[in-house]
C-alpha cells in the first residue's frame, strides 16, 4: 500500500491515506498512454467533412461534344472534376472515427497515469475540498496555497457545487468527478489534487474494472 500524506485547504497535514499499490504504484507503461489518447481524440472527431461526387452534383449527363473530329479531349459529362461545379473526386464522406482499445489497456493506462503522479511527487491529497462560496478567485488562491502547478485537475464528488462551479471559468485547471477520471485529461494537467474520499473512489473504480477482466 502506498501511504500518502493528506492535508487541509491550508497545506498542513492532517493525516495520511493508504492506497492500493495496484492503482497508484504500478509500473508506468507509457507506450499505453498513446494508445488510449489516440482513441480518446479519434472518438472526439465529428466524422461530418463530406462532398458531393460527379453522381451528386447538379448538371447534364449529355455528351457535350462528338467523340471525334473536335481537337478537343474526349469528355461525356460536364459533372466531371476536371469542371468548374463539376464533383470531386474520392470526396470525403461521413463516417465514425470511434473506437475501444482493449479493456486491459485502457485500465492499464489510466493505472500508470495515476501512478505517474504518486510517483513524481505531483499527488496532492486534502481531507475535504469545502469552499464557503462560489469564488473563482477563493478558487485560484486556495490551489496557490496547495502549492500545486500551472495547470491542475481537481477530482472531488459531483455533488461539490461550489468547487465545480467556482472553477469552471479558470483557463488552466478542471474539475472531474473521480467517474469521469481519464488519461487524456490526466497527462494535459500538471498536478493532480484529489480529496480523500475521491481517492478512495478512484482506487474502487479501478480495483472493481480490473477484477472484471
Amino acid at each position: 500500500m502506498a501511504t500518502i500524506d493528506v492535508f487541509n485547504l491550508k497545506r498542513e497535514k492532517v493525516g495520511t491515506v493508504d492506497l492500493s499499490d495496484e492503482v497508484f504504484g504500478v509500473e508506468v507503461r507509457e507506450h499505453l498512454f498513446y494508445e488510449v489518447v489516440k482513441a480518446q481524440l479519434a472518438s472526439r472527431r465529428q466524422g461530418t467533412a463530406c462532398a458531393k461526387n460527379r453522381s451528386a452534383v447538379s448538371g447534364s449527363t449529355k455528351k457535350m461534344y462528338k467523340q471525334k473530329g473536335t481537337g478537343n479531349a474526349r469528355h461525356g459529362s460536364k459533372r466531371a472534376p476536371v469542371y468548374v461545379g463539376g464533383g470531386r473526386a474520392h470526396p470525403p464522406r461521413p463516417r465514425d472515427w470511434s473506437y475501444r482499445p482493449p479493456a486491459k489497456v485502457r485500465q492499464g493506462a489510466l493505472t500508470s497515469a495515476l501512478s505517474k503522479f504518486q510517483k513524481e511527487g505531483r499527488l496532492v491529497v486534502v481531507d475535504r475540498f469545502e469552499l464557503a462560496e462560489i469564488k473563482t478567485k477563493a478558487l485560484v488562491s486556495t490551489l496557490a496555497t496547495l502549492k500545486t502547478a500551472k495547470k491542475t485537475l481537481v477530482v472531488d464528488a459531483a455533488s461539490n457545487e461550489n468547487l465545480k462551479l467556482s472553477i469552471r471559468n479558470c483557463k488552466d485547471h478542471q474539475f472531474l468527478p473521480p467517474e469521469g477520471v481519464n488519461v487524456y485529461d490526466l497527462l494535459r494537467h500538471d498536478t493532480l489534487v484529489l480529496s480523500k474520499d475521491a481517492a478512495k473512489a478512484l482506487e474502487l473504480r479501478c480495483l472493481k474494472k480490473g477484477s472484471a477482466k
